[in-house]
């Protein structure tokens, strides 16, 4: 790396501000979204009620930000194209910040790097212009606008053409701008965004439109939820609302059953502030962890609110981190509220599994010919070696129906009085079909229920419920594991070590970098400790915590769940499936097997109607 001739010592320079303003754009502009996310957070401190983003060829040509706010006074003009000159703190408390924006290095970053104008006007006085071209600085001239501010960047990295290189095709960078854009309104329900694609000339096209919502806390925010996210998953999410020691966490957490394959839909923020902080990532993935297997991802908005002493956001070029002053209570506060929320959801479910049903049960098209159904069933023959094929012993089931009725019982007449049991949230029993699968008999549809994943979900409820009131047993080793690491490991390891002594697995320093294991789980039978042990390291290096320990424990009561519950292909009478369906009702989570699969799909009759042509 070193350049310089030998013997000749380098000379230390001033550099100018053209350059300084240039390094300082390398750190906040890396690409048209972060020039997006600067410009509109500083149309919201402006106290914009409508924010308008036009946008051409993904923003390397064209970023216009239009806002009603309170605008730039034409004094205070070329001020803000000024290093640090802000209106938003005065420098005494770099702590007590209660803006978007507080450094001062947007406006001159973007005109170190692109042709920037801004045009402005303040109540009661004329608009103004100014406009800076690569540093280089115009004089302020006249400009008709109306109240507020309307800032265009053409031409972005013109002076710094090797950035252009870096940047990804037109349609990435638009879709990176509209996420920014998407994260920031759901941060400010009561102010309306409109997001142009205005490549080629004219109007445009809109490509996202949000406006402003009104009400209360929860219902702006449930409104612009359904804006951003979509009505789906605001019909799938729980609210969340909790409170300690200061800290406020509100949004709204979507059940287990409507996760996705990535993290794209988890929203995370602090007093407004959107962020993608590993301290808040893993305390919700810790939150999910018992509910969710690893490659399924929730889908969550979830705001995070406290005074401003007690957060830092000051940590990153971006501000897309943050750094709190008790981690571990945020931790906490997250994880709770989060399990205390889905456990209140009791049996709920998915909506989108029943849709995702009926599109299975779609009617299919009329052919041109008839059909023939005799030639369509397989003949005994076939069918018979099908069963043979699938397993021992299914041959013998050929001649057997698979699916049977149960009878209505007439209740006696005192009984009669009390609420029908179709009237429960999961119905009456019905029927049971291959062994496995329950039908009840809803008041406005029916419930088909998997009678293995929903009974092994009540066990590991069960069997978890124990292990908290009876504590994990541990099983002492004879001679104590000596694991070496380095100093830092240990030190990440002593600090959590009453939190792993809680689930069994009691550690202690053993001179210089080392670490003896002197108890383990005893559900966990011989245990690798030392892999063990550097899991945990690596956990805590990347959510800045770590529930491995717990996760396997409960993965061995999964599994233990898994063969302690009604097997498929059980044939289960009347009452041991009502019994089954009243339990479910009284469970929490049990909406959903230990991986997050729906244990019951529920079918409105309008829909079974609809299918049948009858509506």
């Amino acid at each position: 790396m070193n350049t310089h001739t030998p013997n000749m010592r380098p000379v230390i320079r001033q550099l100018d501000d053209a350059a300084i303003n240039r390094i300082a754009a390398g750190e906040v502009v890396e690409r048209p979204a972060s020039a997006v996310k600067e410009l509109v957070e500083n149309a919201i401190d402006a106290g914009a009620r409508r924010i308008s983003i036009d946008i051409a060829d993904g923003g390397k040509t064209l970023i216009r930000v239009t806002d009603d706010g309170w605008g730039i006074p034409e004094d205070e003009l070329p001020l803000a194209l000024s290093r640090h000159a802000t209106s938003k703190i005065d420098g005494s408390d770099l702590l007590n910040i209660h803006s978007f924006g507080f450094r001062g290095e947007a406006l001159p970053s973007l005109g170190a790097v692109g042709r920037l104008t801004i045009q402005s006007r303040v109540s009661g006085a004329e608009g103004c212009e100014l406009s800076v071209s690569g540093g280089r600085v115009e004089p302020v001239k006249p400009a008709a606008i109306n109240t507020g501010t309307i800032v265009t960047l053409r031409d972005l990295f013109f002076a710094t053409p090797a950035r252009l290189k870096f940047l990804r095709t037109d349609r990435a960078e638009m879709q990176a701008i509209s996420d920014v854009v998407k994260r920031l309104a759901m941060a400010e329900p009561s102010v309306g965004f409109t997001l142009r694609d205005v490549s080629g000339g004219g109007e445009g096209r809109v490509t996202f439109r949000a406006d402003a919502v009104t009400g209360d806390l929860f219902d702006a925010l449930r409104g612009r939820l359904g804006q951003v996210m979509g009505a789906e998953f605001v019909d799938n999410a729980i609210a969340v609302d909790a409170e300690r020691e200061g800290f406020r966490l509100t949004g709204y957490a979507g059940l287990p059953t409507y996760s996705r394959g990535s993290a794209v839909a988890q929203h995370l923020f602090v007093n407004g502030r959107p962020v993608r902080d590993k301290l808040l990532i893993g305390a919700l993935r810790g939150a999910y962890a018992d509910f969710l297997s690893r490659d399924r991802h929730p889908a969550v908005a979830l705001f995070v609110d406290c005074a401003p002493d007690k957060v830092d956001v000051n940590v990153h070029p971006a501000k897309s981190e943050v750094r709190f002053r008790d981690p571990g209570l945020v931790r906490g506060l997250i994880v709770s509220a989060l399990r205390h929320a889905l456990a209140d959801a009791g049996h709920r479910a998915s909506t989108t599994v029943a849709g995702a049903t009926l599109g299975a049960m779609r009617p299919e098209p009329m052919p041109s010919q008839p059909r023939i159904y005799q030639m369509d069933r397989p003949s005994p023959m076939a069918r018979a070696d099908s069963y043979a094929a699938q397993a021992p012993g299914f041959a013998e089931m050929q001649n057997q129906y698979s699916g049977r009725v149960e009878p209505v019982i007439e209740t006696p007449e005192p009984i009669a009085q009390a609420e029908p049991v179709e009237h429960r949230p999961l119905g009456a029993a019905r029927g049971q079909v291959h062994e496995n699968y329950i039908i009840a008999q809803t008041q406005d549809g029916m419930v088909i229920v998997d009678q293995h994943a929903a009974h092994e979900r009540l066990v590991y409820e069960k069997l978890k419920k124990q292990m908290a009131e009876n504590g994990v047993a541990a099983q002492a080793l004879l001679i104590p594991e000596v694991i070496e690491l380095s100093a830092d490991d240990q030190n990440q390891l002593l600090e959590i070590a009453d939190d792993l002594s809680r689930m069994g697995l009691t550690i202690e320093p053993f001179g210089g970098g080392a670490i003896a294991v002197r108890e383990t789980p005893a559900i966990l039978g011989e245990v690798n400790a030392e892999k063990l042990l550097r899991d945990v390291l690596d956990e805590l290096a990347d959510f800045g915590g770590s529930k491995l320990v717990q996760e396997k424990i409960e993965a061995i009561l999964s599994r233990v769940a898994c063969h302690g519950s009604i097997r498929s292909g059980r044939w289960m009478r009347a009452e041991e499936m009502n019994a089954l369906l009243r339990e479910m009702e009284a469970t929490p989570h049990s909406g959903q097997c230990n991986h997050g699969r729906p244990t019951y799909v529920e079918l409105k009759l309008a829909d079974i109607e609809r299918l049948f042509g009858r509506t």
